[in-house]
């Protein structure tokens, strides 16, 4: 079957490697073949291993300087980062690298937002503050002057330089119940590997919310080295706390709580959340599996820290079968 339209790309994960080290490895992952980049935005990384976590948007703006890559980037506006402040940092983005650049709205984790020290909202109220601060985001960049008080508060704002056109804006989810609902506002879906029967559940319920038609995106969470078992290793020792609900990682408030968390987890028990293996084929086969359940940018994100050896090895012996398909 020929898809249209399908593009693999490199996932930088800033809590796994310097701001600097990272600029490197996504200028490799495009000469390598990959074809766009996603990049987390966290205040915190989810364990000690991990050890790192860079500010995602001073990065951007040199990352997209770097490359040609369109580039998204998952946030979350609301508590740590103010509605027009994300409005304004969307728009420079976009004026500066025009149809380059989409951001992907979540409600966020206590881990990240707690730093404000506001209250942490149940996760009703967490979504409808971030449904108003998108509402608020697409009034900035459609030039409008915005005052609202309620579950956030703006006063007067207005945004001098925009791009000529309205940014898109992705709603993320992980259950079903959170796709039906961004299917109803969102200009498209990113999610995360799950098992094939969940996939399934979640692009039927973002379908049935209103989403049909819309873009989906797939953040694929592996672990790719030269033998199974140290591609194993490499994911157990640093994805092992992110493996479990999103009911649950979005309430544990600090980095040892993860690791506390994640102390149970053992590596044969990474199956559901992480693709492990050193075949190509059978990395190949999955994403082929994602491909007819509709989903057309794939965002790979090799969880263990061999990166360079990963880069090479997909951009030679998996990106090309992909773009075969």
């Amino acid at each position: 079957m020929q898809h249209k339209d399908i593009s693999f790309g490199y996932h930088c994960s800033h809590e796994q490697f310097k701001p600097s080290h990272l600029l490197t490895l996504v200028q490799q992952a495009e000469q390598a073949g990959f074809g766009n980049a996603l990049s987390s935005d966290h205040f915190y990384p989810w364990s000690e291993n991990q050890g790192e976590s860079g500010y995602a948007w001073s990065w951007l703006g040199a990352a997209m300087q770097a490359t040609s890559l369109p580039f998204g980037v998952v946030s979350a506006p609301g508590q740590r980062y103010h509605p027009a402040i994300a409005a304004q940092k969307v728009a420079t983005l976009c004026e500066m690298f025009p149809n380059r650049f989409f951001i992907a709205a979540g409600s966020g984790q206590f881990l990240n937002e707690r730093i404000t020290g506001q209250k942490w909202p149940n996760k009703q109220e967490r979504n409808d503050r971030l449904k108003l601060c998108v509402d608020i985001m697409r009034a900035l960049w459609r030039g409008e002057t915005v005052t609202h008080k309620g579950l956030v508060d703006v006063e007067q704002a207005k945004l001098y330089t925009r791009p000529d056109y309205i940014p898109p804006v992705f709603g993320a989810a992980i259950t079903p119940e959170t796709a039906e609902w961004v299917g109803s506002w969102a200009d498209g879906m990113i999610t995360i590997s799950q098992p094939p029967k969940v996939l399934k559940e979640i692009v039927e319920a973002f379908h049935r919310g209103g989403g049909e038609g819309k873009p989906m995106h797939l953040k694929v969470q592996l672990s790719y080295d030269t033998t199974t078992e140290k591609a194993r290793q490499g994911a157990h020792e640093q994805w092992k706390n992110n493996v479990f609900p999103s009911a649950l990682l979005s309430d544990i408030p600090t980095v040892k709580g993860f690791d506390a968390a994640g102390s149970m987890v053992k590596p044969e028990e990474l199956d559901d959340a992480v693709r492990i293996s050193d075949s190509a084929q059978e990395h190949i086969d999955w994403l082929a599996n994602d491909l007819e359940l509709g989903f057309t940018h794939f965002h790979l994100h090799n969880v263990n820290l061999a990166q360079e050896h990963y880069i090479e090895f997909f951009g030679e012996k998996v990106l090309p079968q992909l773009r075969a398909l």
